[in-house]
This record gives structure tokens, C-alpha cells and sequence, in this order.
């Protein structure tokens, strides 16, 4: 540490004093009225290794208390977070920023050059606005697409968990509930998100953050442009209940004229139909994966035309309502197309297998009501024969019978009463 105020005033004259830290949502909380604790000069920078103020607080209920790790000077030098060390605008890590912004800042790492460095980077911020980052990163483009299909929308305030206990990973800790660490299990320690280093994402090499970042934008899908030209229309997914039709024809207007724009709220979805093709492409282009209305990242396809979604809903097996069927097992197949002619009709409408019996070939109509005809086997007198002189004759075995017609149960006048009802029975 450098010497005492009294003894030499030099010294302190590069050491920051600040009223308020630089901080990302995220590292803030989500509680509008937090309560700090500041220290002047409390420690030294992990990066250029000067005091600086260092300000202390916890971010919500059943979160870790967070500090200051870097200077505001370091931290302006690549607008970064003072506590977490992530990029201000796209809440990414600086190594994803730098790759696409195409900016390659490389900060001395020796002592005299780092110093040097610094203050130069310091006179620099003095004179400009602060409304624009500095150095290389402030002359760099102002989006990039990759970055803006791989940022965060809305914070994410899990990072804020208090660290595992360790003590009750080794199932010795006795403060159950009351423990301020959390009692889950760790994981793995071969992971490589378990091995981070605060210098290595400051310099922007060997994050494993930032690894994973980049591995999933090169697997991002794309938006493949349709074949058929007359589609125009555009599907906007995951509107919740916030955009209104005003907001989307606000982002979509600059791309070309807008013909209709239909919301279906109970899908959370909606319809923009473009009046021309080239308005269509272009807007599909600069929105895909890129759409963010009211913190709200909205999913953007090409809409579809009917014959195809007709027939692609037939393939998979889906209704009009979008409800899926199953097959069901056991069931026949599907019943063959009526015939194109007199000469082409057939009996077999249950792709049954062809028989020589001639009750099931010789199908015909049901015979009209009030016109008896012999009962089907099973249904009809007993083998034996009666004794009653009043009882009709035997019906001729089934060998002995005239092809042509089958008799059902439900047509069997001797069923349900007809024959008692007949002799006056009652």
C-alpha cells in the first residue's frame, strides 16, 4: 500500500472516490430501495491494483451480500459491471462482445504499461460525455446480430444465490433453516463453468462463459426463406398480454407497407401481412431472433400458406384445432375409395380376406319389414323336434339353403315376442 496522507499526498492523488458504483440490473436486485455500505479506498483494484471505493449490499431476500471488485476507471474502460465484470448493454461476457463487435482492445498487462495505459484511458473519459464507451469498443459498431440474439433480455437475479454450504455437503451443518448458504448438491467439479477467473473475463481470454456463449450462437438455427413466392405474411410468436398492434406496426413499418396485422390473444400470437415480398424478406431478416417489444423477446417465422398447412397437418397426424392423435392399435386400415363404376363395385368395404362361403359373398339387403325369413344359426327352434302340432316346421339345414341373402338377430321375427304375439300369446 502506498504511505499515509500526511507523509506523501501524491500517491493518493490517482485513488478513486466515488458516490455511486457502476452496477449491471442483474448485480442491483430487484428491491428499488437497497441500502449500501461505502468504504473509501477500502481495496485495491483486482485489475490495475489501485484503492478504490468499494461499496457493499444485498440484493434481495435469501440473496449473498455483493461488492465492488474492480475500479469505475477499468470498469469504463470496457463497460463492464463493476461486480460481475459483464458487458453493460448485452449482459454478455466481454470475450462474446469483443468477438462480435469484431474489436480486438488488448490491455498491457506489465505493471509501467498498465499504469501508462490508465491514465491516458482516465483523460480520455474526462473529455468525453459518458454517455459512449471509450477507447476501441466507442469507434466499434453500434449492434451486432449475433449479440442480439445471444442477450438477456431481463436479468437474471438466480446469479445472486448465496454458495453451497459445504458443511452440509459433508452433512455437518447444524443450522437447518437458519443457515444463510444453500443446501443443495454442488456440481461437478470437472465442469468447466466451476473454474472462472475475474482477469481472465476482463482480458477477454479463456472464459468458459463465453466459450458456451459462442459454441450456441455457431448452433443457432436460421430462418429459411419460403419457395413460394406469394407468401407475404409473417408469424410473431410470444406476444403475452402487453404488444398491441400499435407497437408492432411501429417496429414493422420501416420495412415496407403493411397490409393487415391480425393478434389472436388466445395464442399470444400474431399475423403481419407485408404488401410486398421484398418488405417481407427484409423484415424477416432484421427480426429474426432480434425482436424485443416491452423486455419481451418475440419469436419471428414465416407464415404458411394453406395447402400446406393443410397437407403437413394430414402428415403428422394433427387436427385443425392442433391437437395431436395418436394412433390407436388394433384398428384396420383405412377403408378403400368408393368405385368409379357400376362393373368396379364390391361387397368387401372391411378389406376382409376372400372366402368360399357363399353367406359371406352373396351379401344382399335386408328383406322389408312383415316378410318372414329363416333365422340365422343359433337363433332359431331347437335341434329337436316338438311335440306341438301347433309349432312351425324345422327350417332347412344351412347346406340345404339358397345362396344369397344373410339374416341378422335384430330382423328375426321370432325374436322379441313376434312369434308368441303372433298364435295370441301374451
Amino acid at each position: 500500500m502506498a504511505t499515509s496522507l500526511g507523509s506523501n499526498t501524491y500517491n493518493r492523488q490517482n485513488w478513486e472516490d466515488s458516490d455511486f458504483p457502476i452496477l449491471c440490473q442483474t448485480c442491483l436486485g430487484e428491491n428499488p430501495y437497497i441500502r449500501m455500505t461505502k468504504e473509501k479506498f477500502g481495496k485495491e483494484c483486482k485489475i490495475c491494483a489501485r484503492p478504490f471505493t468499494v461499496f457493499r449490499w444485498c440484493p434481495g431476500v435469501r440473496m449473498r451480500f455483493k461488492k465492488t471488485e474492480v475500479c469505475q476507471t477499468c470498469s469504463k474502460m470496457k463497460n463492464v459491471c463493476q461486480t460481475c465484470l459483464l458487458d453493460l448493454e448485452y449482459g454478455l461476457p466481454i470475450q462474446v462482445r469483443d468477438t462480435g463487435l469484431s474489436v480486438k482492445d488488448e490491455v498491457p498487462r506489465s505493471d509501467v504499461n498498465k499504469e501508462y495505459y490508465t491514465q491516458n484511458m482516465e483523460r480520455e473519459i474526462a473529455n468525453s460525455d459518458g454517455t459512449r464507451p471509450v477507447g476501441l469498443l466507442g469507434k466499434a459498431p453500434s449492434s451486432s446480430d449475433m449479440l442480439l440474439k445471444l442477450a438477456r433480455t431481463t436479468p437474471y437475479y438466480k446469479r445472486n444465490r448465496p454458495h453451497i454450504c459445504s458443511f452440509w455437503v459433508k452433512g455437518e451443518c447444524k443450522r437447518g433453516e437458519e443457515c444463510p448458504y444453500r443446501h443443495e448438491k454442488p456440481t461437478d467439479p470437472d465442469d468447466p463453468l466451476a473454474d472462472q477467473n475475474i482477469k481472465d473475463r476482463f482480458y477477454g481470454i479463456n472464459d468458459p462463459v463465453a466459450d458456451k456463449l459462442l459454441k450456441r450462437a455457431s448452433t443457432m438455427p436460421r430462418l429459411d426463406t419460403p419457395e413460394d413466392k406469394s407468401i407475404t405474411t409473417l408469424y410473431i410468436g410470444g406476444l403475452g398480454e402487453d404488444v398491441t398492434d400499435s407497437e408492432l406496426r411501429n417496429h414493422f413499418y420501416q420495412f415496407g407497407e403493411i397490409r393487415t396485422i391480425t393478434i389472436v390473444q388466445r395464442q399470444q400470437c400474431a399475423f403481419i401481412q407485408f404488401a410486398t415480398r421484398q418488405a417481407a424478406e427484409t423484415a424477416a431478416e432484421k427480426s429474426f431472433n432480434k425482436l424485443i417489444i416491452n423486455g419481451r423477446r418475440l419469436n419471428v417465422k414465416w407464415g404458411r400458406s394453406q395447402a400446406a398447412r393443410g397437407k403437413e397437418r394430414e402428415k403428422d397426424g394433427v387436427t385443425e384445432s392442433g391437437i395431436r392423435l395418436e394412433p390407436v392399435p388394433g384398428l384396420p386400415g383405412a377403408l378403400p375409395p368408393p368405385p368409379v363404376s357400376d362393373e368396379d363395385a364390391s361387397t368387401n368395404y372391411f378389406n376382409l380376406a376372400p372366402t368360399s362361403s357363399p353367406a359371406v359373398m352373396n351379401l344382399g339387403l335386408p328383406p322389408p319389414p312383415g316378410v318372414a325369413m329363416p333365422p340365422p344359426p343359433g337363433f332359431g327352434p331347437p335341434m329337436f323336434h316338438t311335440m306341438d302340432p301347433m309349432a312351425p316346421p324345422m327350417p332347412p339345414p344351412m347346406a340345404m339353403r339358397p345362396p344369397g341373402q344373410v339374416h341378422y338377430p335384430s330382423q328375426d321375427p321370432q325374436r322379441m315376442g313376434a312369434h308368441a304375439s303372433r298364435h295370441g300369446g301374451p
